[in-house]
């Protein structure tokens, strides 16, 4: 569990890690502020009571992503490759099959370190943000709020036909995200019958948008945009700025952003790690 005294001091190390540099951290601050206590998944370094050095753990599925940072003036020092190597201890402990080094495109200290590790570039994901536009209204369309088992298991059968989750997986996963704070579960209804999910976090002026998936049998005839549209136009109304994230191989997923109106503000590039 990472207390409110970590999460500022996190999020003051992010703000030095970034500033002039162009890029972000995905640090995923949601997962963060809701850990369970009974998994340490987070890894500090500290000097003389300040931190300099962290690295996160973030499970989904089978797949465990690590993205961490060490203060500019205590770099080379090995304090990074220390975080790593608990990082990866513990992935395997967990079993994952497949683990992920997370690094901004941008960040050039990132890439240099990389070239030390044995691993693979995997995928590169877009950060993607509303701009105004014109969005596709439709009635039969609607969003309502995950409240029953049924829906819990439409969201759990969409996890493992939409982004490959063993069951088993998908059930863990949905338990863990089912309570956290600042998150609402939408179901997707098309003409009354259950379609598609999506998951919306609140906070800080700002709406993210997760796990957004339609059965594949119901792909392709528009529900998915006219989904989108709708929970974006509910999140404007309320004055959040709107984001999302979309892999670049997905390039489905991409055409269906742009054309409600998100366009590509940051990039991450995910590297396999080999070991």
């Amino acid at each position: 569990m990472v207390t409110t005294k970590e999460l500022l001091e996190i999020k003051s190390l992010q703000e030095i890690c970034e500033k002039g540099g162009g890029f972000e951290l995905k640090l995923n601050h949601d997962m963060l502020e809701n850990r369970s206590w009974k998994c340490k998944e987070d890894f500090f370094q500290y000097e003389n009571g300040q931190l300099v050095g962290f690295l996160g753990s973030y499970t989904f599925g089978n797949k465990v992503e690590l993205c961490g940072m060490v203060h500019p003036d205590y770099r080379r020092r090995g304090i990074f490759s220390r975080l790593l190597k608990q990082g990866l201890d513990l992935a395997k402990q967990q079993g994952a099959t497949t683990i992920l080094l997370n690094a901004p495109t941008d960040s050039n200290s990132a890439k240099e370190f990389l070239k030390t590790v044995p691993c693979t570039f995997k995928i590169a994901e877009y950060q993607m943000k509303w701009q105004e536009a014109e969005l596709v209204e439709d009635p039969s369309i609607t969003l309502r709020t995950a409240v029953s088992e049924e829906d819990w298991e439409a969201q759990i059968q969409l996890e493992v036909l939409c982004f490959g989750f063993l069951e088993k997986e998908a059930r863990e996963y949905n338990q863990r995200t089912r309570y956290r704070t600042h998150d609402q579960h939408f179901i997707i209804e098309a003409a009354g019958k259950t379609a598609g999910k999506m998951r919306v976090s609140e906070k800080d002026g700002e709406a993210w948008i997760y796990g957004f998936a339609i059965y594949p049998e119901l792909q392709g005839k528009g529900i998915g945009r006219k989904a989108l549209s709708k929970a974006v136009s509910l999140e404007h109304q309320k004055g959040f700025s709107i984001f999302l994230e979309v892999e670049a191989k997905n390039a489905h997923a991409l055409r269906l952003y742009e054309s409600c109106g998100f366009r590509s503000y940051h990039s991450q590039d995910y590297y396999q790690y080999i070991g």
